[in-house]
């Protein structure tokens, strides 16, 4: 809401507008799944012409992972933007505790249902499991590049990126698993960061001090 508030009107609109088809997607994804819904019945239910959508949105599949796509990326920000003296399971872990703190729906702690209901399409539909899957991978490569470059190891980067992005997954996934088994997200929230912190001493317990930012 913040950054929106600094938008100028046209950038609002435009916000707006984006905003108002994407959710007009994922209602009619859940309603009769992605397969069986067109672009065209997209616009007609957000009162917007067909190219619009494709100005916005560049293919069917963008419709559900346009806004959600930075976040592959995120342990990557981590590290890239790192601490001086922090290692880099330091710097995943930290963003991580903000996520919890926060409660990011980006890692399934948020009360507003809507990322949960994204999540339900990506499962329900072959293609999207299959684009998430490589978006994972390419955000562990993203992380894996730039520990090789710092540390001249390919290998023992691509270890580590892999053991990161394999700790951030679980805990996302145990977020999702107890919601859907009907605990509320106060009561996932709850003990988060705790198991966060648990999680990213197991990986430390084996990374150390690997790719610590003199």
């Amino acid at each position: 809401m913040a950054a929106e508030a600094t938008m100028g009107l046209r950038e609002r609109k435009k916000l707006q507008t984006a905003m108002r088809i994407y959710r007009t997607a994922v209602e009619l994804f859940l309603e009769r799944s992605f397969d069986d819904v067109s672009v065209q019945e997209i616009a007609d239910a957000a009162e917007v012409s067909k190219m619009t959508v494709f100005n916005y949105f560049g293919t069917k599949e963008d419709l559900v992972f346009r806004p959600m796509e930075e976040h592959f990326s995120d342990a990557a920000r981590a590290v890239r933007e790192r601490r001086r003296g922090e290692s880099a399971a330091e710097a995943v872990r930290r963003q991580f505790l903000e996520m919890v703190e926060g409660r990011d729906p980006a890692i399934g702690l948020h009360g507003e249902p809507l990322a949960r209901e994204i999540r339900a399409v990506i499962l329900a539909t072959p293609v999207l499991r299959e684009r998430a899957y490589v978006l994972s991978e390419k955000g562990a490569r993203e992380l894996a590049g730039l520990l090789a470059e710092e540390t001249g190891d390919e290998t023992l980067a691509v270890i580590a990126a892999a053991t990161l992005t394999a700790a951030r997954n679980a805990l996302v996934e145990e977020h999702h698993r107890r919601i859907a088994a009907g605990e509320s997200v106060d009561e996932v929230a709850a003990d988060a960061a705790e198991r966060a912190r648990k999680a990213f001493a197991l990986v430390e317990a084996g990374l150390g001090d690997y790719a610590r930012r003199t």
